[in-house]
């Protein structure tokens, strides 16, 4: 069949404006950007989320320094327009926050280093309005971890406060108010329990930190002007065995923990937030991982609030195709309470890539992809928004990342 000269043309103009919006006959267009850290070599790998199946393409100049050594944690501030990695640093290098700016198809550009007031950085998060940003320290500075002196309560963790400028997304120092140290002078940090490694948000006025050197949670009143208060819970009891994760989703709090025996199936421990930030425990109590699923560390609940996918590092079913996987439960609207999605018809728990660490849901709400620290990939799924099912991509599932892959985020757009 032979098309006219306008036929020609509208043909043409469409398919030039299918490219310019990143469209082609397998794909939707991009609708947001992947960013995976990696310790290897020091390196983010970026990738192009594709509406339409997914799938993950390479951004442009990609991978990109992280600006440090040994990168654990990465947040966007809201909007997209700047991303903070910390990296830990080791024995000879000290660790820091490195900023980048997110320029056109997600490229990172390298602005500035700022540095916390302790050591050993371990987790970063910002407000919902994008206006500070806390970091996580596993040693405070005037934490006492060696000698003579070490107490069993001395060598504690903390958490700096950085105000974020909104037209550069440069860092500034918001000192503790409410305590002073020896010398009369307000303290640069906020103290924490012992061996802390993941803090999270609830509801815009209370900060949670899991600290695992006593299987605790410390909680903070958040204030206006970045300022963090202690409430009348100091320290919350959990009584889990080995936390590994701790992930807030409205007035919820959800804990994993591997359970009294080394690779066991594990538990989740729900909670709902009272007042003072305290943590109230469900109905029912302790939940308990899938029985194929092991060694629970990291979980997330959806956009929607409707389930509840936990990341499993290995697992005790030999006929497995993979050690690793994502256990799915659904949250009972009125209770909140978790109950394994039916295993009939379905694969769960789902295998993902060898010894995932972080988990995240595009854009879109649409796929959940997991960072897979021994084999350096990302594992991208497809959600059942009705069932919380998950299933493989249409063009596959696994994506090369970067060596040792350790936390990803992910940005729709940039405001």
């Amino acid at each position: 069949m032979k098309l006219s000269r306008i036929g020609r043309i509208w043909m043409a103009f469409v398919v030039s404006v299918a490219m310019g919006l990143g469209m082609t006959a397998c794909g939707g267009g991009t609708i947001g950007y992947l960013w995976v850290l990696g310790t290897q070599y020091n390196q983010i790998a970026g990738f192009k989320i594709d509406n339409f199946s997914g799938n993950l393409t390479q951004i442009p100049k990609a991978p990109f320094s992280s600006g440090g050594t040994n990168p654990v944690s990465i947040v966007k501030r809201p909007g997209g327009r700047y991303v903070y990695v910390l990296n830990q640093g080791n024995s000879t290098t000290a660790g820091n926050i490195a900023e980048f700016s997110v320029g056109g198809d997600g490229v990172l550009t390298f602005q500035a280093a700022f540095n916390s007031t302790g050591s050993i950085p371990m987790w970063a998060a910002t407000d919902a309005s994008g206006a500070f940003l806390y970091v996580l320290d596993q040693q405070a500075k005037d934490a006492v971890c060696s000698g003579p002196a070490v107490t069993a309560t001395s060598c504690f963790g903390s958490i700096t406060v950085f105000a974020i400028a909104s037209d550069t997304g440069r860092l500034q120092l918001v000192p503790n108010q409410q305590v002073k140290d020896a010398n009369n002078t307000q303290l640069t940090y906020f103290p924490v329990g012992l061996k802390p490694t993941m803090l999270r948000l609830s509801g815009g006025s209370c900060l949670f930190t899991m600290d695992t050197g006593d299987n605790t949670i410390f909680p903070y009143n958040v204030g206006s002007n970045g300022q963090l208060t202690l409430t009348t819970n100091s320290t919350i009891t959990t009584g889990a065995t080995k936390l590994t994760s701790i992930n807030t989703n409205g007035g919820n709090v959800y804990l994993t923990d591997t359970g009294s025996t080394v690779n066991g199936p594990g538990q989740i421990l729900p909670y709902t937030v009272g007042t003072g930030c305290a943590l109230n425990t469900l109905t029912g109590g302790a939940v308990p991982n899938l029985p194929a699923a092991t060694n629970p560390v990291y979980s997330l609940t959806d956009s929607q609030g409707k389930f509840l996918y936990v990341l499993n590092q290995s697992t005790t079913n030999s006929n497995a195709a993979a050690g690793s996987s994502i256990s799915a439960f659904t949250i009972d609207p009125t209770s909140s309470r978790l109950s394994p999605i039916p295993l009939g018809g379905t694969s769960n728990p789902y295998p993902v890539g060898s010894g995932p660490v972080c988990m995240v849901e595009d854009p879109s709400n649409q796929y959940l992809y997991t960072s897979n620290h021994v084999d350096g990939s990302v594992t991208g799924k497809q959600i059942n928004k009705n069932t919380g099912e998950l299933t493989d991509l249409q063009h596959g599932s696994t994506f090369p990342a970067t060596g040792l892959s350790t936390c990803l985020e992910v940005s729709g757009n940039v405001n």
